[in-house]
């Protein structure tokens, strides 16, 4: 069995044709190992949205090849790819994705019970991992009764939920202030290692960058280098 989660090799991505073109992507090479957590980092328009979509299963490449824990994803018809996401994916996003007619309890149960898990099952373990990101007297909550901080640490609920082998978290720390980021931002480490999971975060954010794995660059579609959390925190490029 492979040690990688990911292994995305030669993977390109255009958008539009013709004359309106634009390759998003270019011959990205990109792997994550079972269990680590790897930040991906470039300005604004670099790629690194459209990579986590591709990883995903939400957009599909133009060319390459993308295999999560060996399943060969570009193989797959389109309409297989939902349930290859709902079966293998967590995700966070920056503007948190909560259903506003939902309680906290409710936005988490939900993704238990498309899983499969009974209602009741899924509510006792929705309220489990709500409690557990600090949220135990917020369960009846909706989203608009919830500070930004309150929201993202639900929306991390949710993605780990049923433990799914991989999360994904675009700019998770975007909307929120230095504190909340990183205190988000941990409590997402820590439950991803406690399950083994695989995690990709994509952020601007250099303040959470010691609690990667690895930092990875991606600069106009292209893999520009990787390193250790350790070496980006002392690198000029870092701060």
């Amino acid at each position: 069995m492979s040690n990688l989660a990911i292994d995305a090799r030669g993977v390109n991505k255009t958008f539009g044709t013709g004359a309106l073109a634009f390759q998003a992507l270019k011959d990205v090479d990109f792997q994550v190992k079972r269990g680590e957590l790897v930040m991906l980092v470039g300005p604004s328009g670099s790629g690194k949205t459209t990579l986590l979509s591709i990883l995903g299963c939400v957009l599909t490449a133009s060319a390459g090849v993308v295999e999560l824990f060996g399943t060969n994803i570009t193989s797959l018809r389109e309409r297989q790819l939902p349930v290859l996401r709902q079966a293998l994916i967590g995700f966070v996003f920056q503007g948190h994705n909560l259903i506003s007619s939902l309680t906290a309890l409710q936005n988490v149960a939900l993704i238990l019970e498309t899983r499969g898990v009974k209602r009741r099952h899924a509510h006792d373990e929705a309220a489990a991992l709500l409690k557990r990101v600090g949220l135990g007297d917020k369960l009846n909550s909706f989203p608009d009764q919830l500070s930004g901080g309150q929201r993202q640490r639900v929306a991390i609920a949710r993605a780990v939920a049923g433990k799914p082998p991989l999360v994904f978290a675009d700019e998770p720390t975007a909307a929120l202030d230095a504190h909340a980021g990183l205190e988000v931002t941990k409590i997402l480490t820590e439950m991803c290692r406690e399950n083994g999971t695989s995690v990709v975060v994509v952020t601007h954010d250099n303040r959470i960058f010691h609690l990667a794995d690895r930092i990875v660059h991606i600069e106009d579609g292209q893999i520009t280098d990787g390193h250790t959390a350790a070496a980006a925190a002392t690198s000029p490029t870092a701060h």
